[in-house]
């Protein structure tokens, strides 16, 4: 049985009970008959059908949003703003999945009857994360539907309200079996990602996840899309806007209570400009005040599960004792699984296996190099490779370092980092592999068939 526990009241609301495994075969069969009928759909007509989902989420957009909420401690803005970003996915998928899946033709110097067709794969299974439950489905589901295939979403244990509303939503659709929303097991997964059925499987969730994932699916010769999370580095060059990059770092670094994967989580500042950063930071993270997270004023919500609220202090703990505490850093003594807004700092690059984990909460850790070339090694000693940001007045100088000096999948000058419908998006190295979003998303989960005639 999973339970949904509101993290704020730290009292359990839903219960979804798992599948037997009779069940699960059930599933797979009704698939499998469900990708006959839909791949052979015409695409214009997926189209018209996915474009429906728009109204359907803003109809649901309060609900949805309010039990996002009380299932993960997402500030109820930052719900909402997930749903219409979700809404807007629809919108941009459902109007250029006629460009992205036509066929090609008249290719530069092939034969010339020769030409390529997109088809679908079969059953995919998405096994999708707790942190932005409807948009981490909406984005990996709505290509791979349009491509022909078939989902099945095995979503996170702590977020089966959610996933119980959007399996309705799909099901009021007309997805019947062209989507369906299964809670198992471990176990039950690990057969799944087994069973030749299943022809890919795409895994938003931590390095480990996607080892085993990875290995499984590998002796099996399916293909994986692996989303692993981040460590992502804020570079500030010397001719920063200081004042403008440390509003910039903490609201990257704070979105949903620190909790996303491209999160801003470590800030690299040369020393000119260390003082008055750190400052501007302390004061900005200081703002952000434990609260209800339905109350819409609310910047900082607790974290979604007491593990993982547990595991951040102990992360804490132990980064502390190299670098100096500035703010937070404790446990609090109320109702909730919160942890308070935290800012730690070191003078000079220093290598720490504490420091390269990720840290899923509200904890900011900047680093003092001596220049900018040191910034750079900094940011690149790290496992992950998700994303990041570099911040300077000499744009000549930061669009260089973005393209061809940091070991990240996507780069953002001057802003924070986030993602967009018409951009690929992904990592390297322990933050995963494959794309998804923009048109690289539709390719994931799709056979690319040359035919040539005559």
């Amino acid at each position: 049985m999973f339970r949904s526990v509101n993290p704020y009241t730290e009292k359990c609301f839903f219960k979804a009970p798992l599948l037997s495994d009779k069940q699960v075969e059930q599933v797979l069969i009704q698939a499998e008959k469900a990708h006959r009928e839909w791949s052979q759909a015409l695409l214009k007509d997926r189209c018209a059908t996915i474009h429906k989902l728009i109204s359907i989420l803003e109809l649901n957009k309060k609900n949805l949003a309010k039990l996002m909420t009380q299932e993960m401690g997402k500030p109820i803005r930052q719900s909402e703003a997930e749903i219409s970003k979700s809404i807007s996915f629809c919108d941009y998928v459902s109007r250029q999945a006629t460009s992205f899946l036509a066929d090609r033709k008249n290719l530069v110097m092939a034969p010339k009857e020769a030409y390529v067709v997109i088809r679908s794969l079969g059953i995919i299974l998405g096994i999708m994360p707790w942190n932005f439950p409807v948009w981490q489905v909406i984005r990996f589901a709505l290509p791979t539907l349009l491509s022909g295939n078939v989902v099945l979403i095995k979503h996170a244990p702590n977020v089966m309200g959610v996933a119980k509303e959007l399996n309705n939503i799909f099901k009021e659709l007309g997805f019947t079996n062209i989507y369906q929303n299964i809670p198992v097991s471990l176990e039950q997964t690990a057969r799944l990602v087994q069973d030749r059925r299943v022809r890919g499987v795409s895994l938003t969730g931590s390095v480990q996840a996607g080892r085993k994932v990875a290995e499984l699916a590998g002796r099996h010769l399916k293909k994986t899309v692996l989303e692993l999370g981040g460590s992502d580095p804020y570079l500030l060059l010397d001719s920063v806007d200081v004042e403008f990059a440390a509003t910039e770092c903490v609201a990257a670094r704070m979105v949903n209570n620190g909790q996303s994967c491209i999160a801003a989580k470590r800030f690299i500042v040369t020393k000119k400009n260390a003082k008055l950063f750190t400052d501007l930071v302390v004061e900005k993270m200081r703002a952000y005040c434990m609260e209800d997270p339905s109350e819409p004023n609310t910047l900082l919500g607790p974290l979604a599960r007491k593990d993982l609220r547990d595991k951040v202090h102990t992360q804490v703990k132990s980064l502390s004792e190299s670098m100096q505490i500035l703010l937070g850093a404790h446990l609090p003594s109320r109702k909730g699984y919160f942890y308070p807004a935290t800012v730690l700092q070191q003078d000079g690059f220093f290598n720490s296996e504490e420091y390269q984990e990720e840290l899923f909460g509200p904890v900011a850790l900047i680093l003092v190099v001596a220049s900018e070339k040191e910034a750079v090694q900094a940011a690149n000693h790290s496992h992950y490779g998700l994303g990041g940001a570099i911040f300077a007045k000499d744009q000549d100088k930061a669009e260089s370092i973005a393209r061809d000096s940091l070991q990240v999948g996507s780069c953002s000058i001057g802003r924070a980092m986030h993602s967009h419908p018409a951009l690929p998006f992904g990592g390297i190295k322990d933050s995963g592999y494959g794309r998804e979003l923009s048109s690289w998303g539709f390719y994931e989960f799709a056979n690319i068939k040359t035919i040539q005639k005559g």
